[in-house]
């Protein structure tokens, strides 16, 4: 069982590797440009949040309107670390997860009593005092006016060359966030954690802690949720509150549904496939909000479990097939035995 957790890892890390190697090439000879670099970097912060709502949505089955909240506790948590303590890049952006994991945790523990519309409604109410604090501290966030001067990722002055340097840190943490999300729900954690959502009083009867495993999804949830908004703070540069509202949380539950509720493969794609959406229809301005709606609405008429429901493109199980396929070929030819024609 762990020679298999090995393997599936290794081919993942390898295979996402090979994306990378391939996407930043396509950056430095121009063939995808700044642009659309830029909007492949911001993707992949919206894949991060979308999959660590997932988690809690998804494979754990508890529904949160809050990741807005949580990303903007990371954000502000790693802007700070960054620009009054003068903490390195990466040492903040793992601050910013670790202080967000233990709000929720702190919130987790008395909210997860609840079910359904009673934990949306306040996780929901949870991400507006969160935005509301943050409006009020001004000596910290910057308040109402927000937080500007954020430290870069690179600075260098040379836009292509800092935009590759914004998506391979970006990305980097995106592979992560998957290897770790991956390796989670293939575990006995993960199963757990997947049969709370099939059934929670069966899973309580079979003896899985089922609040302990709520809590521990939440809270793996709200520390992925603030390393997205650690990366959202150093890419924009700059904070506001108004950039964490209720819509945010809604546009990360639209990729999560749209996706699958339960893929990690669906949430990537969809997660991709909203970015561009969204600046598509940039022109339409609120109107592309009922856009979205409808968009929403025929997905749920015709892939009423989203595009890709709980299925997964698995290049771990392709590449065992090659390997199987590889074997039983060789060990098919006809062996020369000493004194047989």
């Amino acid at each position: 069982m762990k020679k298999n957790r090995i393997f599936n890892t290794i081919t993942l890390l390898s295979a996402s590797v090979i994306v990378f190697i391939v996407l930043a090439a396509l950056l430095f000879t121009g063939i995808i440009d700044e642009y659309n670099g830029q909007l492949l970097t911001l993707a992949g912060i919206y894949i991060i949040v979308s999959l660590s709502l997932n988690l809690i949505t998804g494979f754990t089955g508890q529904l949160s309107l809050g990741q807005a909240g949580f990303m903007s506790i990371g954000a502000y948590s790693s802007a700070i670390a960054m620009m009054n303590f003068h903490l390195p890049l990466v040492v903040s952006i793992i601050i910013g997860g670790l202080v967000t994991a233990v709000f929720g945790l702190l919130i987790g523990f008395p909210t997860l009593r609840l079910r359904g519309d009673y934990l949306a409604i306040t996780t929901l109410g949870f991400g507006e005092i969160i935005r509301v604090i943050m409006v009020n501290l001004e000596t910290y966030t910057g308040g109402a006016a927000g937080l500007k001067g954020i430290p870069s990722f690179s600075d260098t002055g040379d836009f292509l060359k800092d935009s590759i340097i914004k998506f391979s840190w970006v990305y980097v943490f995106v592979i992560i966030t998957i290897v770790i999300v991956n390796n989670l729900i293939n575990s006995s954690p993960g199963r757990a954690i997947v049969s709370i959502r099939e059934d929670e009083i069966a899973a309580n009867s079979m003896g899985i802690n089922v609040s302990y495993y709520k809590i521990f999804s939440f809270t793996m949830s709200a520390f992925l949720a603030g390393i997205g908004g650690a990366l959202y703070a150093v890419y924009f540069g700059y904070l506001n509150p108004v950039m964490f509202w209720f819509l945010t949380s809604v546009n990360f539950v639209v990729i999560v549904v749209l996706g699958g509720m339960g893929s990690i493969t669906g949430t990537i794609l969809a997660g991709v496939g909203f970015t561009y959406i969204q600046e598509w229809l940039r022109f339409f301005k609120d109107f592309r909000l009922v856009i979205f709606g409808l968009a929403l609405i025929i997905v749920m008429l015709f892939w009423p479990r989203g595009l890709m429901g709980t299925n997964e493109f698995s290049i771990v199980k392709f590449v065992r097939k090659y390997i199987r396929k590889e074997h039983e070929g060789g060990s098919s030819k006809p062996s020369k035995i000493k004194g047989v024609k």
